[in-house]
């Protein structure tokens, strides 16, 4: 007990001092911070991230977000360009370069060579006295006071902080853009996520059955009808009015209700009223009404008109959850 106390208390430890690192960002916002944005903003090429060791991953990470929120990006790995990528770069590109130091030799070597291309350097660095600070256009100023655990060699809230400063960069353009669900829904089209976004009702609905039966007919019908179309239900229809629905719930409800259930009619068990969702709807949205009220099915109308059932199994098969 008294080990796993200690590795609690650790683990606790390096949230705060990672935490504090983040806070301490706040502070570092300067001057030229809007100054890079505004520049970002009015870019007609891409942002090219790069970096070295794990300044490179999060460098990769930054340069995905910003792709899926608007902002063209590139990442470059700082070794390979000084070995033939740098070739990523066109005219007008911004460079971003992320390093704790400012001072590796690839670093070194590589700004040079962009600033000789003639485009714009934003460093994005831990120490505002380094080589890559003094030689870029702009900087974002990530320094921390120590990383996660004081003495560590290992980067941890220095590449969190970078992180961070990604995110907010990535986030402010998309706000600056007027970058919206739909726009997002256009980058995401394969995930659950994209899925919440354009999937609609009637994407799902037409490959199921359309289940009815009249108001009158027994209960036999009914049972018929619901066993072949597979979905658990069938709605109950008067013309061309949707009167409402009988559930397998409904008839167990109904076996309790009536003993003797030789002349039931399926007006006498059905919910009326139901519950709808229109054709047109988000598959997200008819997810939402199925768990407000409990329910596993929905008749799909549009217009008024009822075309079919949606259920629940259909939207838990597309990973909407």
């Amino acid at each position: 007990m008294k080990k796993n106390g200690t590795i609690i208390a650790l683990a606790t430890q390096i949230i705060d001092n990672e935490a504090s690192a983040i806070s301490g960002l706040k502070s570092q916002i300067a001057d030229d911070f809007p100054k890079i944005v505004e520049m970002m903003l009015e870019n007609k090429g891409n942002l090219v991230f790069s970096g070295i060791g794990k300044s490179a991953i999060i460098a990769q990470k930054i340069a995905a977000t910003m792709n899926s929120t608007g902002t063209n990006a590139v990442f470059m790995h700082a070794a390979d360009a000084i070995h033939g990528d740098l070739g990523i770069v066109r005219e007008g590109d911004i460079v971003v370069i992320l390093s704790k130091s400012g001072e590796t030799p690839e670093i070194k070597v590589l700004v040079p060579l962009v600033k000789l291309r003639g485009n714009k350097i934003v460093a994005m660095v831990g120490n505002r006295n380094s080589y890559l600070a003094a030689q870029a256009d702009f900087v974002l100023d990530v320094t921390v006071d120590e990383e996660a655990i004081p003495g560590s060699l290992a980067p941890t809230s220095s590449t969190t902080a970078q992180l961070v400063m990604g995110d907010v960069l990535a986030l402010i353009l998309m706000r600056c853009r007027g970058f919206s669900t739909a726009d997002f829904a256009k980058f995401h089209p394969g995930g659950a996520l994209g899925k919440q976004l354009y999937l609609r009702v009637k994407d799902l609905y037409v490959g199921n059955e359309r289940p009815e039966v009249c108001p009158d007919d027994n209960l036999t019908r009914v049972i018929i009808e619901m066993t072949h179309k597979r979905l658990g239900a069938t709605v109950v229809m008067d013309g061309g009015r949707l009167l409402g629905i009988i559930t397998d719930g409904d008839l167990r409800r109904m076996l309790l209700k009536y003993p003797d259930i030789e002349h039931v009619k399926a007006s006498q068990i059905m919910t009326s009223n139901p519950k709808t969702i229109d054709e047109e709807a988000l598959v997200v949205d008819a997810l939402h009404k199925m768990r407000e009220n409990s329910i596993t099915q929905l008749p799909v109308t549009h217009d008024g008109k009822y075309l079919g059932i949606i259920h629940l199994h259909d939207i838990l098969k597309e990973g909407i959850f």
